[in-house]
This record gives C-alpha cells, sequence and structure tokens, in this order.
C-alpha cells in the first residue's frame, strides 16, 4: 500500500514538474521574444517558412494551456496575418486586430491579459504600408457608419504628420500612428506601464512593407519623437532556441 501511494505521489510530482518546465521552456526574456520574430519575418521574406508547431502534438498542449510569447497589435488588413509574416505557430502569438491598429479599452484588456496572465514577455505594435484606414483618416472624408469612430481614433497621428516636413504623408501617419500607440501602451497605467517600467516588458513599434514582406522595428518609438533609421530583418541578430 505504502509503495503505490509512494509511487502515485512521484508521478505526480514529476507530471506537475514536466508542466512546469514546460511552461518555463516556452518563456522568454524580451530580446529574445524580438529575435525570435526577426528570424521568423527573415524566414518568411526569403520564402523559408519553418510553419512549425502546428501539428495535432501542438494543439493537444495548447487545448490544456497557453503561454504566448509576445503580443502583436496589429490592423485588420488581410495582407498583413502575424502568424505568418512571423513564421510562428499555434500558442506563439497572442493577436489584438483591428482596422488602422488603433487601441481602445476592450484592446488594452486583452493586451494586458496576455501580458499580465500569460506572460508575454513583448508588445509588438504593427502598422504597415499603405494601410487604407490611415488613409481614409487621412483624407478627411466624413466616413460612414462606426467606421468613424476609428477615423477618429487615428485623427492625432494624422495630424502630427500634417505638421511634417516632406515625405509620403501616408506613411508619415503610418508611423506616427505607431509611435503614438507605443506611447499609450507604455503609459498605461497600472499593468503595463508596470511592467514596462521593471524592465518585465518590452514595447515595440513596427512597420510592414507590403511589397517586400519585411518589417521594419523601432526599438525606441516611445521615447523619441522621430522614427529610427531602417532596422528590417537583416540588420537584427537573432539566436533564440527554437520551441
Amino acid at each position: 500500500m505504502r509503495q503505490r501511494l509512494f509511487t502515485a505521489t512521484f508521478v505526480a510530482i514529476v507530471a506537475t514538474s514536466l508542466v512546469v518546465l514546460a511552461h518555463f521552456s516556452e518563456a522568454r526574456t524580451s530580446s529574445g521574444a524580438l529575435g525570435e520574430l526577426v528570424e521568423g519575418n527573415r524566414r518568411f521574406v526569403t520564402g523559408h517558412l519553418e510553419h512549425a508547431r502546428q501539428d495535432k502534438e501542438r494543439r493537444d498542449e495548447l487545448a490544456k494551456s497557453q503561454h504566448p510569447f509576445a503580443v502583436i497589435v496589429g490592423c485588420s488588413d488581410s495582407r498583413v496575418p502575424p502568424e505568418v509574416v512571423f513564421d510562428q505557430g499555434l500558442g506563439d502569438l497572442f493577436v489584438v486586430r483591428v482596422a488602422g491598429n488603433v487601441v481602445d479599452d476592450a484592446s488594452l484588456g486583452s493586451i494586458e491579459y496576455a501580458v499580465e496572465h500569460l506572460g508575454a514577455s513583448i508588445v509588438i505594435v504593427l502598422g504597415h504600408e499603405r494601410c487604407g484606414a490611415v488613409q481614409a483618416a487621412l483624407d478627411g472624408k466624413a466616413l460612414p457608419g462606426h467606421i468613424g469612430a476609428i477615423g477618429a481614433a487615428l485623427s492625432p497621428a494624422v495630424a502630427e504628420a500634417k505638421a511634417q516636413r516632406g515625405g509620403d504623408p501616408l506613411d508619415n501617419a503610418v508611423r506616427a500612428n505607431v509611435r503614438r500607440i507605443v506611447r499609450q501602451l507604455t503609459d498605461a497605467e497600472p499593468l503595463l506601464a508596470h511592467a514596462a517600467h521593471e524592465g518585465e516588458l518590452e514595447i515595440v513599434g513596427a512597420r510592414y512593407d507590403l511589397d517586400t514582406g519585411e518589417v521594419e522595428f523601432f526599438p525606441d518609438a516611445a521615447e523619441h519623437g522621430s522614427v529610427e533609421p531602417h532596422a528590417g530583418p537583416a540588420k537584427h541578430a537573432a539566436s533564440t532556441p527554437k520551441h
């Protein structure tokens, strides 16, 4: 009887340990998470997609729990699916998408949930080239139905872009909107601001190029008033382990 009890207890301890180890194996530092996304985008651009972590074993694993390593705040545009653009698998990314990649309270709550409860260590605010929502806001025409709410949310970025000299007005607005959302999330009390301040969370702006497939990252978008020089996949070094 004692032998059986000992065996059952030992098996339970081992099983619990394996679950804990699996959780920590999926956890990443923010720099490692960014490296994983950079490498994934490199594979996408060069056509060497791995399509990893999309099999039945992965589905069975995720049926029990999820631990996405990154949050992607992106536009709903059908040409910019984050899992494809970054060549990631099931359970890797927690994706919040809305036209113009604007963030309201519900979106903010979703991001907070991924960071606070699921352990994501990085948030990528992903704008993209020739964004239709930003163009509509830039045109300044009345927008029908609830589309007007998106235009209103984009209006600060549009105003900032119009004040800039030189460059393409639409692309300026796309970049200004990314910077604005990064600042919004970095200052979002209490959860995101605290995590960012403690170094537990990195919030990074980025822009997807529809023509090349490259994602250009702006690591200091929250601190600087102007967009950093191009820093696409070829300019980042990453050596994160596969998961």
